[in-house]
């Protein structure tokens, strides 16, 4: 396996991996720790879960004080009107192969009046996105608070209430603006026409506050403090339920479904996480509704015969093996994965290593496969459905956090497109994760997986992961935003640590490549261009496009007995690494 090279000059990093030179404003070096750390996407966001690690708070805790900054400093990604995966670790920091690694799945549902063809105009034809992505149609109960009490039910060290005063003292004295939460209001104030949305963010004239204004939230303090007095069943059965189903049901945009029965009835789980070899590692990630798990380490597994770490000194081999990998898993994902409650999803037969294999087989490095369909694995009923991509919008977050006691949380979560619904109760978004279901509920006469029904929970590509070695000890902590190229971008970040042994800054920094089942997608603004036409050559369709993924992670390296933290923060983001 041959190590990458890279080159680090004193601002900008330059990371040279064979595929093309990437230049971003980022540090020369992983942040590194010994004891704990945080990486998040807001600077306020990291501080808020290292003070909360330094009072002798779990990584749990420090999660849950990470996400309640979130909600308010980047609003447009994620929050407490949303949902979330966590996938965390206990103190023991290691995994056995039986996978000893839980999943809280705090993913919405959808209101229990919601129907097939909720998304459908009239004509029974799939109504405009744009005119279903806002008001109160596309929320679905939100799942985040619920799923982080339990977990700190589970495993929290500190009281729950000290965990707020981080984001009700930042709500209290206010933050500035930055300059990336400017340029995402900017584009939101052309659609704007929820009131309390403009109202709280858009000044007099309807124009995005400046960055460096400092925006105060003291509606968001007053539901911390309830939250923190009362727990999330304030948001399910209290008053703060009341006030979201008013404002879902009565607004500017559009009256939605939801009731305080479908508020009271959610329920967060606890699961096992999805595990599978790959070479002598083990990659764990979250359980459907994420389709992330599957299709990640599906992709892994078509990779796994072909000596990838050797392909440093050919970059267009290595972004067509990858591509290849990325259309073969979408294939099967766009087809079987939804809500296991509903459909039967052939989980373990899509990540059987001999039907990994046959697939495998499919992937010729001198030409494209072109169109994919869906493979058949054991127990698969392909007759009975018929396959359609959605259209994830991509605003999420991801953060990564190693506690001094030996446990670890990598979780992602998101209020799916930029700011949401725009509707806000109590001072935050509420979401409009109910677009990730497919809004045609069937083709050519049969349903389609992901389509939108009462009390199920739509399809998610959120893919927190963790890596292990084969001592079963923690190795690497990574997730993204990005919709549906989150899996591609996780898969590709696992690829550059494990394969080509990049240290974690230079794996997230690195330029993306990928494909959905669709063209290879090249990142915009770097070097991999250049490789167009040869990838052309192989049959395939390129596009050059901005992919603007936001991977936090951390690598965690044994000597000594001892471990030694890294923490790399993407550039494209306004991340932070912060450890002790």
């Amino acid at each position: 396996m041959r190590k990458l090279s890279h080159r680090v000059t004193l601002k900008w990093i330059s990371i040279i991996i064979g595929l093309g030179t990437l230049t971003h404003a980022v540090a020369d070096e992983p942040v590194r720790a010994s004891e704990q750390m945080v990486v998040a996407a807001n600077p306020h966001a990291a501080r808020a879960g290292i003070s909360i690690l330094r009072a002798g708070g779990s990584a749990v805790d420090a999660a849950i004080a990470v996400q309640l900054v979130l909600s308010m400093v980047e609003p447009q990604s994620s929050g407490i009107g949303g949902g979330a995966f966590m996938l965390h670790l206990d103190s023991s920091g290691t995994a056995t192969k039986s996978a000893q690694v839980t999943v809280y799945s705090g993913r919405e549902t959808a209101p229990g009046a919601a129907g097939p063809d909720m998304f459908l105009s009239d004509d029974d034809a799939p109504g405009s996105f744009l005119g279903r992505v806002f008001g109160g149609l596309p929320v679905g109960v939100p799942g985040v608070m619920r799923m982080l009490e339990m977990a700190h039910e589970d495993h929290g060290r500190l009281p729950w209430a000290e965990l707020f005063e981080p984001a009700i003292e930042l709500a209290e004295g206010g933050f500035e603006v930055s300059s990336r939460l400017y340029f995402l209001l900017d584009r939101a104030a052309r659609t704007a026409r929820a009131e309390r949305f403009r109202a709280h963010y858009l000044d007099a004239s309807g124009n995005p506050y400046e960055p460096g204004h400092r925006l105060v939230n003291e509606e968001y303090a007053q539901t911390l403090r309830l939250l923190a007095d009362q727990g999330a069943d304030a948001m399910y059965t209290g008053s703060l339920a009341r006030q979201i189903v008013e404002r879902v049901r009565d607004n500017e945009i559009g009256e939605g479904f939801m009731t305080l029965e479908d508020l009271a009835a959610y329920r967060a789980e606890k699961l096992e996480a999805l595990c599978t070899p790959y070479r002598q590692w083990q990659v764990c990630g979250p359980r459907l509704p994420s389709s992330g798990g599957i299709t990640v380490q599906q992709m892994l597994g078509l990779l796994e015969r072909f000596d990838i770490g050797g392909f440093s000194d050919d970059p267009v081999t290595a972004i067509h093996l990858f591509a290849e990998a990325g259309r073969l898993a979408f294939a099967d994902r766009n087809l079987y994965m939804a809500d296991p409650r509903f459909v039967d999803v052939p989980v373990d037969g899509l990540l059987d290593r001999s039907y990994v294999r046959r697939r495998s087989l499919l992937i010729d490095p001198e030409r494209t496969i072109g169109n994919v369909t869906a493979g058949e694995p054991v127990s698969a009923a392909t007759a009975m459905l018929s396959p359609s991509p959605t259209s994830e919008l991509t605003s999420t977050s991801h953060f990564s956090i190693v506690d001094q006691y030996g446990a670890a949380v990598s979780m992602t979560s998101s209020v799916q497109g930029a700011f949401g619904s725009q509707l806000m109760v109590g001072g935050f978004i509420l979401n409009n994760q109910l677009t990730d279901f497919a809004f045609e509920p069937e083709t050519d006469g049969l349903p389609v997986a992901n389509r939108p029904e009462g009390g199920k929970r739509p399809l998610s590509s959120m893919t927190p992961s963790m890596v292990f070695d084969d001592d079963g000890r923690l190795r690497l902590l990574i997730g993204s935003p990005g919709g549906t190229r989150i899996i591609s971008y996780v898969a590709q970040a696992i690829v550059n640590v494990l394969d080509w042994e990049m240290n974690v800054q230079d794996a997230v920094a690195a330029p993306h490549f990928l494909s959905r089942g669709g063209p290879i997608e090249l990142e915009q603004d770097t070097d991999l261009a250049v490789h167009a036409d040869a990838l052309q050559a192989l049959g395939n369709e390129v596009a050059i496009r901005g992919l603007n993924s936001g991977l936090h992670g951390i690598v965690i390296d044994y000597s000594d007995g001892g471990r030694a933290l890294s923490g790399g923060v993407d550039p494209r983001r306004e991340g932070l690494a912060l450890g002790d």
